[in-house]
């Protein structure tokens, strides 16, 4: 079979050798968090995960009030379901596994659901179900790694047994249950498992004669995705609190402490695992043991501050030593089409709240309104950071702005004035990343996951004492020793023309992270902040650079089907940020705009912009702003 050596275009790095043969696998190809509200009849999900070809666990948990967990799996009818909570095996709700998600009857409306779906998939997950002979024996799987951690539950009446890579092979942990880990030889025979069985004694939780019995086995750290084939997804580990480094930003969490009562907590970012504006971070928690409804936690001295990072999460202090399953954020491919990230529309919304619809899971909103509005999931509902002005966030409520969806956002007109238009982004591979980070007050680099260089990048302070500094702006085409501030109409400031100000260290970035100095806009000791990533996209985005002639002027982005927004400002003088976008009209004639610096409405009787297949064309009659000649720009385009 022959060997492939490739690198991906705009990769920093190789991605190795593979058979031509071996299909590649990403994270969005066998797991999902994926939210709905149910409508009172059978329902189903369209996650993209091939259950019906592979099989699976699909997990449902209503979320707004007290209520089972419902689990059906491959090995199980359709009809009947465990719960996690319980020691049972119970009827009355039916799964059906379709090749894009499943069925359910799990759908009381107008409640809230959240489900989690694991494919079966070698280095990642599998489910193994077996009649017991109660004699010690080995059980085959076929997850081709060593298990991390192995859930079993007999499909009758009995506590779920936990084996877990982190404790030792004579002890395990019960799933519906608070207590700390006990010590039992007859469960895993004191052996630990192998790539291709793991061991089970004659307990009758496990392996009683004539019961039957489902496991499910979680991989840990054991590569087998990505282009390369060797990223890892899923990780099992322990940690006595603090910072856990997976190497990656995780999007669904299972954790307790190990050697204390405890709850099964768990946590994900389609729900929320905000990352606050100091200590007191704020996450929506459910717990595996219980049937309680979902929780919204807020760190404090008190309590452990739970928080995903872009290389893992912190636990803040815990008692003892927690162990946990941590699973990769996704997407993991990089988009081809701009539909499938970026969503402009011209919605308006002139009071209260009111949801919009998308196609995909927004990460982060701006909005015009009577401020400039960017909202994002990473922070959390509420925060809301306005481009006109160096404040700092809100403080997030409830009632707020929400991005608690699979198909939209929120937003909320009485917060800040009519709202039109708003663009929804959703974050992947070489297109868009959204990063927050604490200041130091020294020079560092801040990790990242947009798996290529940032071309233009956009940070803020968030809140506390360090409220009040401008928007720092990076652009590849200024270079990493200037700037530009979104907040105003500057020109591109430089080291090599006297200024001082340094904001990313002189530092280029790359393909990991972005470097930052000291200054307060970026980096100050315990000042908290958002980084906004973009980059050039095939056919999906486009940051780039011109300069102007005073004449029609046509942009090559290297897109098809013209451009649907498109941002751009001067660099060697002072000028607006313009924004365009096709929900409004980039038309042959008049092309409504605004600018994101400014309160100022929307400009509509203007013809500034036209429309051109391969990006956007610059009209003759077009301001300084845009095309003076010999004047030089920055932009950024989205097809």
């Amino acid at each position: 079979m022959p060997v492939i050596t490739t690198k991906a275009a705009g990769s920093a790095q190789g991605y190795g050798e593979f058979t031509a043969s071996a299909p590649k696998v990403y994270i969005e190809d066998v797991f999902s968090c994926f939210l709905y509200t149910g409508n009172g009849s059978t329902q189903t999900i369209t996650n993209g995960i091939d259950l019906s070809g592979k099989g699976g666990l699909v997990w449902v948990k209503q979320r707004n009030s007290s209520s089972q967990h419902i689990l059906n799996s491959t090995g199980m009818s359709t009809t009947e379901h465990l719960r996690s909570n319980d020691v049972g095996y119970y009827g009355g709700v039916t799964t059906t596994f379709n090749a894009n998600g499943f069925t359910t009857s799990v759908s009381v409306s107008p409640e809230t659901y959240v489900s989690w779906t694991f494919r079966n998939q070698a280095k990642f997950f599998d489910v193994v179900t077996w009649t017991g002979n109660g004699s010690n024996r080995t059980i085959s799987h076929n997850l081709g790694s060593v298990p991390g951690c192995i859930i079993v539950k007999r499909l009758g009446t009995a506590d779920w047994q936990v084996y877990h890579r982190s404790l030792a092979n004579t002890e395990y942990l019960v799933l519906n249950s608070t207590a700390a880990k006990a010590t039992g030889t007859t469960r895993w025979n004191s052996t630990t498992p192998t790539s291709t069985v793991f061991s089970l004694g004659t307990d009758t939780t496990v392996n009683a004669n004539g019961g039957t019995y489902v496991a499910y086995i979680f991989a840990h750290d054991a590569g087998g995705f990505g282009l390369s084939g060797t990223d890892n997804v899923i990780s099992c580990g322990s940690s006595a609190g603090y910072a856990v480094n997976l190497g990656w930003e995780p999007q669904w969490l299972l954790y307790r402490s190990s050697n204390f009562t405890d709850n099964w907590q768990i946590i994900d970012n389609m729900r929320g695992a905000a990352v606050g504006v100091s200590t007191n971070n704020t996450w929506s928690n459910l717990n595996a043991n219980t049937s309680g409804a979902e929780t919204s936690v807020t760190g404090s001295s008190g309590n452990p501050n739970i928080r995903f990072t872009a290389t893992g999460f912190d636990l803040g202090a815990i008692a003892g030593t927690a162990i946990y399953i941590a699973i990769r954020r996704g997407p993991m491919k990089v988009p081809t089409s701009g539909t499938s990230v970026f969503d402009p529309n011209n919605t308006s919304v002139s009071s209260g709240s009111q949801k919009i619809t998308t196609t995909f899971p927004v990460d982060t909103v701006i909005t015009k309104a009577n401020q400039n509005v960017f909202e994002d999931r990473l922070r959390g509902a509420g925060r809301l950071l306005y481009s006109t002005t160096t404040g700092a966030e809100g403080s997030g409520t409830a009632s707020d702005w929400q991005l608690d969806f699979n198909d939209g956002y929120e937003v909320n007109a009485a917060d800040v004035g009519p709202i039109k238009p708003s663009y929804a982004f959703r974050r992947a591979p070489g297109f868009f990343d959204v990063v927050c980070y604490t200041g130091t007050g020294s020079a560092r680099t801040v990790s990242h996951n947009l798996g290529v260089a940032p071309e233009l990048m956009i940070v803020k302070d968030r809140a506390g004492s360090g409220a009040g500094n401008d928007w720092a702006v990076y652009c590849v085409s200024v270079g990493a020793s200037g700037y530009l501030t979104l907040n105003t109409t500057d020109f591109a400031k430089t080291v090599a023309a006297g200024y001082t100000k340094d904001p990313w260290n002189s530092t280029t970035p790359t393909a990991t992270v972005f470097s930052v100095k000291t200054d307060s806009s970026v980096n100050f000791s315990g000042f908290t902040y958002v980084a906004y990533l973009f980059a050039t996209c095939p056919g999906v985005s486009k940051v780039g650079s011109y300069t102007g002639t005073g004449t029609t002027k046509q942009i090559d982005c290297g897109f098809t089907g013209g451009a649907r927004f498109i941002l751009i400002k001067r660099t060697d003088s002072t000028g607006d940020w313009y924004v365009y976008d096709t929900a409004r009209g980039i038309v042959a004639g008049n092309d409504p705009y605004f600018f994101l610096n400014s309160t100022a409405a929307e400009v509509t009787n203007t013809d500034y912009v036209d429309t051109y297949s391969a990006g956007f064309e610059l009209s003759s009659t077009a301001p300084a702003g845009l095309n003076a000649n010999g004047g030089t720009y920055i932009f950024l385009a989205i097809a």
